[in-house]
């Protein structure tokens, strides 16, 4: 087990260097966020401002959901100029590493494919790769607290930034529907695509390398939710420790629990992602829990998550796809149990 903590500290000091800051020390990310942020809010028309930069205090600050919906908070990419989309995806990437920023992308013009598909099963659903929503809470400023959010359907983003640095970064939504674009599928995004690939097939790759009795310890039932616990709600829900221990894991194991945590980690810049799992060693590789629920093949429901003390994964494969092919449309979120949104949690 030392050696797992170890493993995850150099982790960190790693992703650390490549940034060029100590992980103790403020974040890049922050100040490039403040810096795209700044531009963003420099291209918006007072009407624009009024709706986009709200008070801190705003209450839907924690109002969040991925489901579709007729109103958001915020201005949406289809109410934009073309500067103002520019500066919008420019705040986007800041706030994302490379790879996240390609995935939240895909699962904006994963809309187009759904509303295709949704059409010709007479779905009446509001569909638009143009419909995701940039929202601020409070002036965008190296000096006191502000938050940014940045959702729609089968997205939601949430960060908060105090003295220039991100010292939130929940909740964390992403989605995939369909799971793999299929040969026909409507849309621009490209046949094979499969948006949350590693998300699906390293968790299977743990299930199927556990033993009977590791199976027993994880399984939590053996039908998987219909979705994920608490989605919408200001808080992650508060769960018990369920499911197999690190330390009932042999090496291989562990080392595969590590590449998928580290699936979810690498959608931040690298001195985020450093961060996170700083926080996971200091606070026990060894209190760290894997669970599943459900099938254990792709095709039929199933649904995992990992927890810590400092982190919450979820993830449900559950629902068809918008062409109506069974358990290929993903929900997946990285929560924090100490308190979402810079706020702490109340537990009884």
């Amino acid at each position: 087990m030392r050696r797992n903590l170890t493993y995850l500290v150099a982790v960190a000091a790693m992703l650390s260097v490549a940034t060029g800051w100590s992980f103790l020390q403020e974040t890049a990310t922050g100040l490039r966020v403040v810096q795209t942020a700044k531009a963003f809010v420099t291209t918006l028309s007072d009407d624009e401002k009024a709706i986009t930069v709200l008070p801190p205090a705003s209450p839907q600050r924690v109002d969040w959901h991925v489901i579709p919906k007729a109103q958001r908070k915020g201005l949406q990419l289809k109410q934009m100029s073309d500067t103002q989309r520019q500066a919008a995806l420019a705040l986007l990437r800041s706030v994302l590493s490379q790879t996240g920023y390609d995935k939240a992308v895909l699962v904006m013009a994963l809309e187009e494919t759904i509303g295709e598909l949704e059409k010709v099963r007479g779905g009446r659903a509001i569909r638009d790769p143009d419909r995701y929503y940039f929202t601020l809470f409070g002036e965008p400023s190296e000096v006191g607290r502000w938050g940014l959010s940045i959702e729609g359907h089968h997205l939601s983003l949430n960060f908060v930034i105090d003295n220039g640095r991100v010292i939130a970064s929940t909740p964390l939504f992403l989605a995939a529907n369909p799971t793999v674009v299929r040969k026909g599928m409507p849309g621009s995004v490209a046949e094979g695509t499969r948006v949350l690939a590693e998300e699906e097939l390293l968790a299977f790759r743990l299930w199927e390398s556990l033993d009977e009795p590791q199976r027993k310890a994880a399984l939590l039932d053996a039908k998987a939710p219909r979705d994920l616990r608490a989605a919408g709600q200001p808080q992650p829900p508060a769960y018990s420790p369920d499911g197999l221990a690190t330390t009932a894991m042999n090496d291989a194991q562990q080392q595969l629990l590590q590449e998928l945590i580290a699936v979810y980690t690498g959608n931040l810049p690298a001195d985020l992602a450093s961060t996170r799992w700083r926080e996971i060693a200091e606070a026990g590789y060894d209190k760290v829990y894997f669970a599943w629920a459900g099938a254990d093949r792709p095709g039929l429901g199933h649904y995992y998550r990992i927890q810590g003390p400092t982190f919450l994964i979820e993830f449900a494969n559950t629902q068809s796809d918008s062409a109506g092919n069974a358990a290929c449309h993903i929900h997946s979120v990285w929560r924090d149990p100490r308190g979402d949104f810079a706020v702490p949690a109340k537990r009884d």
